[in-house]
């Protein structure tokens, strides 16, 4: 099963590269190489921290070890657009890949031996000297493994409430080029587990700690491809695009009936719709406004509880469609890379009933396959605490003149 998850996931990269690709349009050297190749190896350990130690306390009782720390070890393929292409000047030393890991949190019998599958994109964020560099990474993608919540089967998980959890991780790290070549990577690392409100529990796994690692690069370009110059790349230049995004998904729920906390059986339909006019301010970075709307059919329940039902006989009169709709704005930003994008937006819901009528948080993948189509795979919170619901979709980029 693994294996063809990493089949699927490299040919959408693959996919999603050659379109990029399609942006580099002056090419000086028709034979030299356009993409340049790396493998690399990374080892990080953190401390356990948040939510995974809070809940791991209230079952000290049972003798079991709490959650104080994590280890991973990461293989990872990625490439860079050379300087010959378009793309390469208006990105340098930016990569993009596919990572495999395996962690431990030193406690397999309670949580499983997470197998991790990712995307991930990294670049320069400042040149230190010549060889040194401040560089960040992200990773996003899929952990599979874990033992979810089963109160019958001793020793208790109340951390995940899945087997296969969303994984995100981002990396602050000092790039050393030991030569042309090798590089040595070391600097500190964040990563959260989260099943995307899709089951419970999902109090999430969140660490902090450090990562060193090695990088080797496959560097074949040929002496004329270096030493023959390129002409100055095309700017891009300020202007307006919009983005259509359609998106669905599915949730838990849990409800409060007479001020006492209700898990309500099941898993309840999300579908919405984001229009979102952003200004290109450069080639990394966009911002604008965007309008929200969103479908929730377990919005608003609480209302139209039928009293005197509980557990899996929970019942509930069906509330009107456009009670169970929100529409809001959103300030969104957005920071533009090759192949990805990554959203970011903190809005508020003006039209809906009391219960989704707050402020809500946005944070989204986009994965460009065309010029103008992208993947969108987000996450809203709101309240910058209560998990929402995720947001799997597509979108459609209009007047791009990138």
């Amino acid at each position: 099963m693994i294996f063809k998850h990493i089949i699927a996931i490299t040919a959408l990269l693959a996919s999603a590269s050659v379109n990029a690709a399609n942006l580099s349009k002056h090419d000086t050297c028709a034979n030299a190489p356009k993409y340049i190749h790396r493998i690399g190896a990374d080892l990080r350990g953190g401390y356990v921290a948040s939510s995974a130690n809070h809940v791991a306390q209230d079952y000290d009782e049972t003798g079991a070890t709490k959650l104080h720390s994590a280890m991973s070890a990461h293989l990872k393929y990625s490439f860079k657009y050379s300087d010959v292409t378009r793309t390469g000047r208006l990105y340098p030393d930016t990569y993009q890949g596919i990572g495999l890991s395996y962690t431990t949190f030193f406690n397999n019998a309670r949580t499983g031996s997470p197998i991790n599958l990712y995307l991930f994109q990294g670049a320069p964020i400042i040149k230190l000297s010549p060889r040194l560099s401040l560089d960040y990474e992200w990773n996003f993608g899929a952990s599979f493994g874990w033992k979810k919540y089963n109160p019958d089967l001793p020793p208790v998980n109340i951390i995940v409430g899945s087997k296969v959890n969303a994984y995100i991780n981002l990396g602050f790290m000092l790039n050393y080029r030991m030569s042309r070549q090798w590089s040595l990577t070391a600097g500190i690392d964040m990563t959260h587990y989260s099943n995307g409100n899709t089951s419970w529990p999902n109090p999430g796994v969140n660490s902090l700690g450090a990562r060193v690692g090695m990088t080797y690069t496959f560097d074949d370009r040929t002496k004329s491809s270096l030493d023959t110059p390129h002409p100055a790349v095309d700017p891009v230049k300020p202007h307006i695009s919009y983005d259509l995004v359609v998106y669905g998904a599915a949730r838990k729920r849990m409800i409060m009936l007479h001020d006492s906390p209700e898990l309500l059986p099941g898993r309840f339909g999300i579908a919405g719709i984001n229009f979102s006019p952003m200004y290109n301010f450069n080639r990394f970075f966009r911002a604008g406004m965007s309008v929200d709307i969103q479908y929730d059919e377990s919005s608003d329940l609480a209302s139209y509880w039928v009293d005197g039902t509980y557990g899996d006989d929970i019942k509930f009169r069906r509330p009107p469609f456009f009670h169970q709709v929100s529409a809001g704005l959103s300030l969104r930003g957005e920071l533009v890379m090759p192949i990805f994008s990554i959203n970011a937006g903190v809005g508020y819901n003006i039209l809906g009933n009391p219960d989704t009528r707050n402020l809500y948080q946005v944070l989204a993948l986009k994965i460009h396959m065309t010029r103008s189509l992208f993947l969108h795979i987000g996450y809203q919170l709101n309240k910058f605490e209560n998990p929402n619901n995720l947001m799997i979709g597509i979108g459609y980029r209009f007047h791009d003149l990138r």
